[in-house]
């Protein structure tokens, strides 16, 4: 390991312990983070970033799948939502992307009305989007699954993305039942968005996962701990009788789990910031409090049920903060750790990280 290749892991290793910070006490972030770290070898953050820098390039089209529309109000929650119009931000100008968000059609007038918040123009309509600087899309996906393959293969057709980034999904079991937390079926509630997915991974485009139960799109890649550690995730302990459990089938190449999907996407973002050397990149505080409250008003909700803004139960006070750690460890690393390079070569040379894995 080198002087770059230390640095660059302990900023991945910074930004995976923030978004697993566990402020509920019950340790759900803990199991999934030693589960997706196991599979993955690597910090979760850096390790997908660093894909992204390699696959994606100028006008590349990519998809963010999001969307979870919850029980009993049946309105989609904050959650995925908030990051991932943040992420097609990042994603422009990162990389010149062409970001396109697909979620059910409950989410649409949302990302409609917030793109402005995030500083881009949104379109319905993929080649507008191609074919204009500074611009998103969004596109409703079906909750029929008789037409998810047939809207699936429209998308492809529509063009063929340089990246697939599921944020807080909803992904069937392997009997092709949605759930929510709690294990009830929410089937018709959502967009079949993994139809697509599947589609777009087996065409060999790069996908990322990010989730923080098991019941999203991608964390088939970890069932087996999952299972074994989460609650009503085997089969048989969901509370809908269908036999399955609550996790997702579908697999990723790449998993980030965090606490909420939220904070694994800024940790995204932010090692997106500082593999580019650009913290622009991630965006600030008032961006993040300001969005969470144009997307309230928008009606979408807490995972709580409540239209006052907040993500899994987590005020605008507590998401801005970890936006604010993730900036300055970041920043940091990107400004001023030039002035410790005797320090990085002291270290290297004791061999702590060279001995196994430290992680």
């Amino acid at each position: 390991m080198d002087r770059g290749g230390l640095e660059k892991r302990n900023v991945g290793e910074n930004l995976d312990a923030l978004m697993n910070l566990d402020p509920r006490g019950y340790g759900i972030c803990r199991i999934l983070y030693a589960g997706s770290r196991e599979q993955m070898g690597e910090p979760l953050t850096m390790r997908a970033a660093e894909k992204l820098c390699e696959a994606v390039k100028e006008n590349d089209l990519v998809y963010i799948l999001t969307g979870f529309v919850l029980l009993p109000h049946k309105k989609p929650e904050m959650d995925g939502m908030v990051s991932s119009m943040l992420l097609a931000r990042a994603l422009v100008m990162s990389f010149g992307a062409k970001p396109v968000i697909i979620c059910p059609d409950d989410c649409v007038k949302s990302v409609m009305k917030c793109a402005c918040v995030v500083g881009l123009h949104i379109y319905q309509d993929i080649e507008t989007v191609r074919e204009l600087p500074l611009s998103m899309g969004v596109v409703a996906f079906t909750k029929n699954p008789a037409r998810a393959e047939i809207e699936a293969k429209w998308l492809i057709k529509e063009g063929l993305p340089g990246a697939v980034i599921a944020v807080e999904a909803p992904g069937s079991n392997e009997n092709g039942v949605y759930h929510n937390s709690a294990g009830d079926n929410v089937t018709e509630l959502e967009a079949k968005t993994d139809v697509l997915w599947e589609m777009l991974r087996k065409m060999g485009v790069l996908n990322i996962a990010i989730g923080d139960l098991g019941n999203e799109i991608g964390m088939g890649a970890i069932a087996d701990h999952i299972k074994k550690y989460i609650p009503f995730t085997a089969p048989g302990e969901c509370a809908c009788g269908c036999g399955g459990g609550i996790l997702a089938a579908s697999r990723a190449d790449h998993v980030i789990t965090a606490t909420c999907s939220d904070w694994g996407c800024y940790g995204l973002i932010a090692a997106l910031a500082y593999l580019k050397r650009d913290m622009e990149i991630l965006h600030r505080e008032e961006m993040e409090a300001e969005l969470m409250r144009a997307a309230s008003r928008t009606g979408l909700i807490d995972m709580t049920g409540s239209l006052i803004p907040g993500i899994d139960g987590f005020n605008t006070r507590l998401n801005t903060g970890i936006v604010s750690l993730m900036r300055q460890c970041t920043a940091y690393a990107v400004r001023y750790s030039c002035n410790s390079d005797h320090w990085f070569r002291s270290v290297l040379k004791k061999g702590f990280f060279e001995e196994g894995d430290r992680s």
